[in-house]
């Protein structure tokens, strides 16, 4: 750990995604909820392009007026030296000579969707030796790519509905031979089924089909955010999500009280304009449910934490159908994490509040050893 009285504590934001906005408003949202007496900040930006930028002071991090946020590269670029003993960050300013910057402590990987939530950030940490929030290499990439999540679940028994993968070759080559096997998911039969880029979050590239002919248009929409797709038939049912918390000192998994999300208008999904730009949701926390069925839910969100092996937090989302089945939906391991994110509600709920469920996350990430484990 550094040698000064404070723990510095580096806030990672932005980065290369489509969800760059949404991760610059966790940031500023996380940042103003750190404890300043006890850790020293570090703010990180990731602009678009992929450079590691120092933030201008004047940066702003929350949507207003409907207006998303946007890391620029302004500043100094960043550089991470891949020394495990030095934990150091050097600027590169040009026509300078490198300066280290500082040694951090841990780091708050606050990134959204690929390049961050993906497990790339967190094998450049674990190459740099450098201790930090949230899953790990495998556990982060498999809860990225909704393809493999689901196969670790159904390896592990857990509830899933019915999906098609459809990679980029695929597509391509065979496109009839798998608008076909999407058919069979029951949209023939007047199911709807829900096209999402694999490997996207905060609902970006999603569109609702109802019929055959919306198909190619849809796939086309996700493959802008991922070449590959992954098409899941419509489920009846409730949306529930779950908290989870990696347990404090080797401590089993632990589960907050769960929420449901209620949408006020005439949305057919939760789409990225209802979760963040035009306050149409609201949450029940927790939901008007028997007491043996939130038990329920929360025991399988730790399963289904676990199965993947996610270390510090994610959040579990589930459909509970009219029949009282649990069916996971997916899991962020970096959830959204604003004070109006459902995954701290649930936890204020469950009796931590905000800043409180910051500090354990850091304190979590300095407790755990470097390297493999």
């Amino acid at each position: 750990m550094s040698q000064v009285s404070k723990i510095r504590v580096a806030v990672v934001f932005g980065g290369r995604s489509s969800e760059h906005a949404i991760s610059c408003v966790t940031a500023g949202a996380v940042m103003a909820a750190i404890d300043r007496d006890r850790y020293e900040v570090v703010p990180i930006g990731i602009a678009r392009d992929g450079r590691w930028v120092l933030p201008s002071a004047d940066l702003r991090l929350g949507i207003e007026d409907g207006r998303l946020p946007e890391v620029t590269g302004a500043g100094g670029v960043l550089a991470l030296p891949f020394d495990p003993d030095g934990r150091g960050l050097m600027v590169v300013r040009q026509g300078e000579v490198p300066e280290t910057l500082a040694e951090v402590d841990v780091v708050l990987p606050l990134l959204h969707g690929p390049y961050g939530e993906d497990g790339t950030i967190q094998g450049l940490l674990d190459l740099a030796g450098i201790r930090y929030v949230g899953a790990g290499v495998l556990a982060s990439a498999v809860g990225m790519d909704k393809g493999y999540m689901k196969l670790v679940w159904e390896a592990r028994g857990l509830p899933v509905g019915p999906y098609v993968l459809v990679g980029d070759r695929e597509w391509r080559r065979e496109r009839k031979r798998k608008i076909d096997e999407i058919k069979e998911l029951g949209l023939a039969a007047g199911t709807p089924v829900f096209v999402k880029p694999a490997r996207a979050g905060s609902s970006m590239g999603i569109t609702r089909v109802t019929e055959e002919s919306g198909l190619e248009a849809a796939v086309d929409a996700a493959r802008e955010h991922d070449p590959k797709v992954i098409v899941e038939a419509a489920i009846e049912g409730r949306e529930i999500e779950c908290g989870v918390l990696q347990g404090e000192d080797d401590g089993p998994a632990e589960a907050s009280l769960p929420a449901e999300v209620l949408m006020a208008g005439e949305q057919d999904f939760y789409d990225f304009q209802t979760k963040y730009l035009d306050g149409s949701t609201r949450l029940m926390i927790p939901p008007d449910l028997p007491a043996a069925a939130i038990e329920e839910v929360r025991r399988v969100a730790v399963q289904a934490f676990e199965a993947l092996d996610c270390e510090g937090l994610a959040r579990v989302d589930f459909f509970h159908t009219p029949d009282g089945r649990w069916v996971l939906n997916e899991i962020n391991t970096m959830p959204g994490f604003t004070p109006a994110s459902a995954f701290p509600q649930m936890w204020a709920a469950t009796g931590l509040d905000y800043p409180a469920l910051v500090d354990r996350l850091i304190q979590t990430a300095l407790k755990r050893p470097t390297g493999l484990r």
